[in-house]
């Protein structure tokens, strides 16, 4: 684990992700708040490229929690079975959608906690939501988060939830609403596990990773 960078360095590493990529977006497909809470909880375990695939079609005809019930579990598990898990998370997607239409009237709420009640929704898919929809800036720690922070000294801890205090606490505050799109998007192609592309980051000089590849 690298040790935490100071604040200057803090910022500087994300004034230049912010000038490559001024508004990076997640890259789950959805076209409003439900079928966005579907789309994260289904991408546990799985990538948001096969999510995509498999959502495509499933929200083009149930797009709302009402729609996703007429459909059924056995409607959603067809639709889905590309997916890992497909089944439990076919039960979990009627099981909210039921809770969304009885106890918030089909609307998906905005707070932390009411999300993290949703059956298959947890810390990290609430704080998707609440940073997506509605520009709260929640910080949803992936493994790519995770490896990024620990490997850079931007954000070390030695769980996610140590991460998150750690992207809240040190990130500055103008950079808090896409700190974890740029971490992430640069976990995904850049920082990757294997083999991460040292020889072009934008982020060399300033990472504290010690085994840096040429």
């Amino acid at each position: 684990m690298a040790k935490q960078l100071d604040y200057h360095t803090i910022r500087e590493i994300f004034t230049r992700f912010q000038a490559a990529d001024p508004e990076p977006k997640g890259e789950l497909e959805h076209v409003n708040a439900y079928t966005l809470v579907v789309a994260v909880a289904l991408s546990a375990q799985a990538t948001d490229a096969g999510v995509n695939k498999a959502t495509r079609e499933l929200f083009k005809i149930a797009d709302t929690p009402e729609k996703m019930l007429a459909l059924g579990e056995e409607g959603v598990t067809e639709h889905i079975k590309t997916i890992g898990l497909f089944r439990q998370k076919a039960k979990n997607v009627i099981k909210l959608s039921r809770i969304l239409v009885e106890q918030y009237g089909g609307e998906v709420p905005n707070s932390r906690a009411a999300l993290q009640s949703l059956p298959g929704v947890g810390r990290k898919t609430a704080n998707v939501v609440l940073n997506m929809w509605w520009r709260i800036p929640a910080q949803a720690v992936d493994t790519h988060i995770f490896r990024v922070g620990n490997r850079t000294g931007i954000c070390p801890g030695k769980d996610v939830d140590t991460v998150e205090r750690a992207i809240e606490d040190n990130i500055p505050a103008d950079f808090q609403q896409h700190a974890h799109h740029w971490l992430i998007l640069h976990g995904r192609y850049h920082c990757k596990a294997r083999k991460p592309m040292c020889g072009t980051c934008l982020i060399r000089d300033l990472c504290q990773f010690e085994d840096k590849t040429l």
